[in-house]
């Protein structure tokens, strides 16, 4: 009896030849020249690479912040560099979650409003939103500091609040930016627990770029960029695994 075919699972997300030119003439500059790369589910990438690498320039494509000017980007198989801008402001807000290096979190408003943004956009009902809002709050560890204002926050936690804001639309790929660039050491250590946390314990897809190694070795990947290039792309042990090793 002959073993049926398997068919290998479609990445989550798939990068095929895709470039990315500014400018034009002498000005010209190619961010990206022919990058592939493919994501699964669940995975928690981190992408790195010296400045003008086209690390950055990647994670927008990929989040549908930027077009591609050749190549492919598919999204569970559809070809998102084929949308119209509108389809792709549906295919972000249903499927990614952003947090970003300097929070960007409103100053006068509270740990729950900043959360409930994205929910008040989708036009969800008052109620539904603060539900949702503070059950992502206690996600991040920031239960009982709801009516707080960022200016009442320490740094950390500040980040806390950008993750659940995030999480709030209950995404499948989450893309951080630098998301410990402006935190002290430990408090990086938290936010990328936390982050760890979440890919482990919900299955969220993780896409991280950095410039810190430690925090890197929180990832299942690392991609580097060189050139507008991958240089190379190799599978790691998380850093959560020897951290435990050494507490015990």
């Amino acid at each position: 009896m002959t073993e049926p075919d398997t068919v290998a699972p479609t990445p989550l997300i798939r990068l095929r030849g895709v470039t990315r030119v500014y400018g034009q003439g002498s000005a010209e500059v190619q961010a990206l020249r022919g990058v592939d790369l493919d994501i699964d589910a669940g995975e928690f990438v981190a992408i790195m690479g010296p400045s003008g690498s086209g690390k950055s320039t990647a994670m927008n494509i990929i989040g549908c912040l930027d077009t591609p000017s050749a190549g492919a980007y598919l999204f569970r198989g559809v070809a998102v560099h084929r949308l119209d801008r509108d389809q792709r402001a549906l295919l972000r807000r249903a499927h990614l979650g952003f947090v970003f290096q300097g929070f960007n979190l409103l100053p006068r408003t509270s740990a729950q409003e900043n959360v409930e943004l994205p929910l008040l956009y989708r036009g969800l009902p008052a109620a539904a939103r603060h539900k949702a809002a503070r059950e992502a709050l206690a996600a991040v560890g920031l239960d009982g500091r709801e009516k707080h204002t960022p200016a009442e926050l320490s740094g950390g936690q500040q980040q806390r609040v950008a993750i659940a804001r995030a999480l709030v639309t209950n995404p499948t790929v989450l893309l951080a930016d630098e998301p410990t660039g402006n935190l002290d050491t430990q408090r990086g250590r938290e936010i990328m627990e936390l982050l760890a946390g979440l890919n482990r314990d919900r299955g969220i897809t993780v896409l991280m770029v950095t410039h810190e190694p430690e925090m890197a070795a929180y990832a299942h990947r690392v991609v580097h960029f060189v050139d507008g290039l991958i240089d190379s792309d190799r599978a790691q042990v998380s850093a959560a695994v020897p951290a435990a090793v050494e507490t015990a």
